[in-house]
């Protein structure tokens, strides 16, 4: 049977960890998810209680585990999970679960059966479902006119955490990835559509969370740095070629 690692990557995050870890572990017990799992709580240098209330988490439920990563951010923290990972495919979502789960079997399913590399949700394509700020609205749809601008991909929503990946398909492009913050499901996505790796995109129903850690003027910041590294570098020309 196909396993899943499940990546649930944490900062600072001791409200959410305890309310929403529970509803994935049902989901992920339940019928709708034919897959053998794991999930794996990434702390990427939290400073409250989360190492504390993760840890319990771990002892109360079988199949979860806590990883500790002592640098601080996402693409860190999923690089490190996601690259010591056993499991065939791996995949990650946020701890406030703002994507429906509903959409997550797809995710997988797209990976371990429809032939794809990688799976990323997404909230601009036809079925998405969204809430959020017009201003959310705007700076995403931007964004994703700005990537095929200026790299000309195809995807539609580079910025959903909502993502899933043949294991051997990502540990075959780690090294190519350099972004360690927020940055980093972009630059996964624009080097693995550029170097010919395929790539599902699952309509998601999504809500913001308002208490998001995500520091918008910054990550539109480190966002800009990236793409025009990503120009100037073109990674993909040294990416190993696609598997079958």
């Amino acid at each position: 049977m196909t396993t899943v690692d499940v990546v649930i990557p944490v900062y600072n995050e001791e409200q959410d960890l305890p309310r929403n870890i529970p509803v994935l572990y049902h989901f992920l017990q339940s019928e709708a998810f034919p897959y053998r799992w794991r999930i794996v709580i990434a702390d990427n240098a939290s400073t409250d209680s989360t190492p504390a209330v993760a840890r319990r988490l771990s002892d109360e439920l079988p199949g979860v585990e806590y990883l500790r990563i002592d640098r601080k951010g996402r693409g860190i923290a999923l690089k490190t999970a996601w690259g010591q990972s056993q499991a065939d495919v791996v995949s990650y979502m946020d701890v406030d679960l703002s994507t429906d789960l509903a959409a997550f079997p797809a995710l997988v399913r797209a990976v371990a059966e429809g032939g794809y590399h990688l799976a990323t949700g997404t909230r601009l394509a036809r079925g998405a479902q969204v809430r959020r700020s017009l201003k959310r609205e705007v700076l995403s749809r931007g964004y994703v006119a700005l990537l095929k601008l200026a790299l000309q991909v195809r995807f539609s929503d580079a910025q959903c955490g909502f993502k899933a990946a043949r294991t051997a398909a990502f540990k075959a492009l780690l090294p190519l990835l350099r972004n360690d913050n927020w940055f980093f499901d972009t630059e996964l996505l624009v080097i693995a559509e550029r170097a010919g790796y395929r790539i599902a995109e699952v309509p998601v129903r999504w809500e913001e969370d308002h208490d998001s850690r995500v520091k918008v003027l910054r990550t539109v910041a480190e966002d800009v740095r990236g793409i025009v590294r990503l120009m100037r570098e073109r990674p993909w020309l040294s990416a190993p070629p696609p598997s079958p």
